[in-house]
């Protein structure tokens, strides 16, 4: 099956972790580019979190048309998995981007994989209504 994993920049960490252990399987997975970036050493996690305090993060999402990127990686894919862990002091955070990768998924008709539990956020009925699978960090679910 071929995967693209959605979930914040700051957590490229743990897309990285799950990347490697999807990568041992005969899923085809694909990430964001900035994490992949940040996987090959090309940028870091701390240049990007920079720039998203500083609000200059904006400008390369426009100059590398980084959303219709993602969109076409989704598009590609049978499924996504989101990868939902804590941030912000919220419990499997879930931010703007990848509810909107989310929403392009459940349009395109793909599987939506939430790699932990729904977040209790302000948007929390909106992703229940999206029917994610929720893995309880458990990637053999995947089928």
């Amino acid at each position: 099956m071929k995967i693209t994993i959605c979930g914040s920049i700051a957590l490229t960490p743990n897309i990285i972790e799950i990347l490697k252990e999807l990568q041992k399987t005969e899923n085809e997975v694909l990430i964001p580019s900035t994490s992949e970036k940040i996987h090959k050493g090309e940028i870091s996690l701390d240049g990007i979190k920079k720039d998203k305090t500083s609000g200059d993060i904006v400008e390369r999402v426009i100059r590398e048309d980084l959303i219709r990127e993602h969109y076409k990686k989704i598009k590609s894919s049978e499924a996504i998995l989101v990868a939902n862990f804590d941030k912000n002091n919220i419990k499997n955070y879930i931010g703007g981007n990848t509810l909107m990768e989310m929403g392009f998924a459940h349009v395109l008709n793909k599987k939506i994989y939430l790699f932990n539990d729904i977040p209790e956020m302000i948007y929390t009925e909106e992703i229940r209504a999206m029917q994610p699978i929720i893995l309880y960090k458990d990637l053999k679910k995947i089928k």
